[in-house]
């Protein structure tokens, strides 16, 4: 039942600090400590399913809290210098509460969501490790020779307390510190070393090319100054001038000067994540030595043919935390460059699960490169990545234009009627409490469609009240059911509803003016969406831990409304640069023809004439880029039997990896006769593909690439328009413009590339959309005459 939680990682926050020292000094938590010692994961793995919310527990502290004493002390921060191996470890962490009735006593509390008669008090050794750990560093502060260290477990539905309290002497605990760090040393001994490598490495490193590109040095130069600053930068960089070695070479020097210590490279699409390997293994050319490590989606990266994450099935899940602190001291010995096939391989090499091996090798790594959803979206986020790193990470945002419409999805979530039926009716006779409470949910939603959904849709400002009571229910009893039936069949359909109510409550609780509660209706099926209109907010604070985030697109155009879409304030930094290239590289044409909805049958023959003219002309690879795929079918279906003579070749909607790749083999150079490329717009294929030199000779693209006309898109230009925004733009013309410019990207690519342009649309000669288009595409030909 696992759903990607960073609450399982092995943790290491580790700094070596230079300079005439006698000995290393390491910086490293309690926590962390314990968990690499004892393989343990989470610490409260054994008492909390992974998604029980952190607010419960937070809540089980503070119900315990209160029961002590006026003079006790609860979240006491605690730090001690320990020499040892000619190491100085200095450890930090923060215990829940010193008591002072009987001596004093440090209480660490743990808090249980299945309740306390399976604990065993005295036998959780990683639970007694970390509160002994906080009793050697009090009693060593304040000189006690011995002290009482206490466990305390706590129902988190119940006022249920379980404590169990020993008492130590300052040499026992001082012996039980030396035993846990001797656990340690070896990687500790692995990461200070290789820690002075890496400085010293960053420290010599030079710019990998013998010169800047134009612009290049102003984009590096304004990275380097928002990091020094603690600012947010915008950066709206064409293509050519390396946008991905200008933000992470400052990154990296930054790192080298320890204003930083670890570099995040977020990008939406395999492609980009690449460039950033190959960057980062052109800086390992000119001698840097940092661990960088990429993080791939689980079920690309998994072995078996099936994801499911139990030991029964899995053989890599099964003993992983016996076997991880091998695994991870063998690759951070052996390897910097920590990319899918390195992580496989020592996956295999110690029967790891991929995945999990490559979240604990992130923690360690210098420089993540990994999606968007690992620092933004509250259903798989790595917490400690934009939440614990105390503002010491660096965060660079590739081809942020995407981002806006990744992050509305998301922070939006939703309820499917047809699905809790459907778990009601499975379970029946399997557990009359989950059945009946997914049926609870089920005549909600029933009871609602009769009372308020006459139309197939409506909406409120407001989030349903009596739904979350409902979900949380249902939410218990299956984390009560679940880990006693890890093996029974038939469990899709409970866990999809299980994420399902799980995702809706952790949404549920961001939601305030940025949302929209949506009611759809169809036949039996009721959905309800909370939809995130506007995710700035949500933006902002996802990013407020990082010294320094930039945010870069050839495409970020208009700025203002990026900058405000991805949680930029006045005091954040704004940079716009020129293209580098020669504007006489580019032969743009607009071709004056409707390509609105309501015209395309009538104007489909205009455009198969346009693109057949443009070809001959052309005389090479050319890409074709629709707003849809039904429209590309449209002419697509035309040309090809009216000219059978001329290569084509169309995407589809299902194309895997070996397909994708298959497509852009067909564009090679020196053709006597060019291939035409039917894509569409904000697909796989308009954005982040390098088709160099002959490989592409032109760009055609149909329409201004407006969203879909849809209830959804409505509802979002509705709501701009109600807090005093151009609602058409913000929901259309934007995110439209967008993609054309992405399209239209793809073709000059090199100081030495040439080609042709072609934009096909009455709209293009508007001012509204001519103030959109960039300065190299603006000394345009118009063409009247199809």
């Amino acid at each position: 039942m696992k759903e990607t939680n960073e609450e399982n990682r092995l943790i290491f926050y580790i700094k070596v600090e230079l300079g005439d020292v006698v000995s290393d000094k390491i910086e490293i938590s309690v926590r962390s400590l314990v968990e690499y010692v004892y393989n343990s994961g989470s610490i409260d793995t054994t008492l909390q399913v992974k998604n029980t919310a952190l607010t419960d527990g937070i809540k089980t502290h503070q119900k315990v809290q209160k029961k002590y004493d006026p003079d006790d002390r609860k979240e006491v921060h605690l730090t001690a210098a320990i020499n040892y191996k000619d190491f100085t470890f200095l450890l930090e962490g923060r215990c829940d509460g010193v008591l002072f009735q009987d001596g004093v006593t440090i209480d660490e509390i743990k808090s249980a969501s299945r309740g306390l008669s399976h604990i065993d008090p005295e036998g959780n050794q990683v639970h007694w490790a970390q509160a002994k750990l906080y009793g050697y560093m009090y009693a060593k502060e304040h000189e006690l020779k011995e002290i009482n260290v206490q466990v305390t477990y706590a129902d988190v539905k119940t006022d249920e307390i379980k404590s169990t309290r020993k008492s130590f002497t300052f040499e026992e605990l001082e012996a039980f510190m030396f035993t846990v760090l001797n656990g340690y040393i070896k990687f500790a001994a692995i990461t200070a070393a290789f820690t002075k490598e890496k400085i010293n490495s960053i420290q010599q490193l030079t710019f990998p090319f013998e010169s800047y590109r134009k612009g290049q040095r102003d984009m590096a130069v304004a990275t380097y100054k928002t990091i020094l600053d603690d600012k947010k930068l915008f950066v709206k960089a064409p293509t050519g001038i390396g946008k991905t070695v200008s933000t992470i070479f400052p990154t990296v020097k930054a790192i080298g000067e320890e204003k930083i210590q670890k570099l995040v490279y977020i990008t939406a699409k395999t492609i980009t994540r690449t460039v950033a390997e190959e960057t980062f293994s052109l800086l390992r050319e000119k001698g840097l030595r940092m661990k960088v490590c990429t993080i791939t989606a689980k079920d690309k990266i998994c072995f078996k043919e099936e994801t499911i994450c139990q030991k029964e099935y899995c053989e890599f899940a099964n003993g992983y935390y016996d076997r991880i602190n091998e695994a991870i001291l063998d690759l951070y010995e052996n390897e910097d460059k920590l990319d899918r096939e390195t992580i496989e391989k020592y996956a295999k090499k110690h029967t790891v699960c991929p995945f999990e091996f490559s979240l604990d090798a992130a923690m360690l790594a210098d420089a993540i490169i990994c999606d968007y959803n690992y620092v933004f979206d509250p259903r798989v986020t790595l917490k400690r990545l934009s939440g614990e790193n105390k503002n010491s990470y660096a965060l660079l945002v590739d081809e942020a234009h995407n981002l806006v419409d990744r992050a509305q999805t998301m922070y939006s979530a939703s309820i499917r009627k047809s699905l809790f039926l459907e778990v009601k009716r499975e379970f029946s006779k399997r557990d009359k409490s989950i059945s009946q409470s997914a049926n609870q949910v089920n005549m909600f939603l029933l009871n609602l469609k009769k009372e308020r959904l006459s139309d197939p849709y409506t909406t409120q400002e407001e989030p349903l009240e009596e739904l979350p009571n409902l979900l949380q229910q249902f939410v218990e009893i299956c984390e009560e059911w679940l880990p006693r039936n890890s093996n029974s069949e038939g469990l899709d359909v409970l866990l999809e509803a299980y994420f399902e109510a799980n995702t809706y409550l952790k949404i549920n609780k961001l939601y305030d003016e940025n949302y929209i509660t949506y009611f759809e209706r169809n036949k039996s099926e009721v959905i309800i969406k909370l939809m995130c209109m506007n995710p700035s907010k949500l933006l902002r604070e996802g990013t407020k831990n990082y010294r320094g985030t930039v945010f870069f697109s050839a495409t970020l155009i208009p700025g203002n409304y990026y900058k405000e879409m991805l949680g930029g304030t006045s005091e954040d930094y704004t940079l716009s640069l020129d293209s580098p290239f020669n504007r006489d590289q580019l032969d743009t044409t607009i071709v004056n023809v409707s390509t609105r909805f309501k015209d395309r049958d009538r104007t489909s023959q205009r455009i198969v004439d346009v693109i057949k003219e443009r070809a001959a002309h052309i005389g090479g690879n050319i890409l074709i880029f629709f707003p849809s795929y039904q429209y590309m079918a449209l002419v697509y279906g035309e040309f090809t039997e009216q000219f059978p003579e001329v290569p084509t070749i169309i995407q589809s909607n299902t194309m895997n990896e070996g397909e994708r790749e298959e497509f852009l083999q067909k564009f090679q150079g020196n053709h006597q006769k060019g291939v035409l490329g039917f894509a569409v717009l904000g697909g796989i294929f308009s954005e982040g593909i390098d088709l160099k030199g002959d490989r592409l000779k032109g760009v055609i693209v149909v329409g201004v690439g407006l969203p879909q006309f849809n209830t959804e898109q409505e509802i979002i230009r509705k709501y701009f328009q109600s807090i005093g925004k151009n609602g058409y733009d913000y929901a259309y013309v934007y995110p439209g413009i967008s993609k054309v410019l992405q399209a239209g990207g793809r073709l000059i690519r090199t100081e030495t590339d040439t080609g042709q342009l072609v934009l096909i649309d009455d709209r293009f000669l508007t001012p509204k959309y001519q103030a959109l288009l960039p300065y190299e595409w603006k000394d345009f030909e118009v063409v009247y005459g199809y």
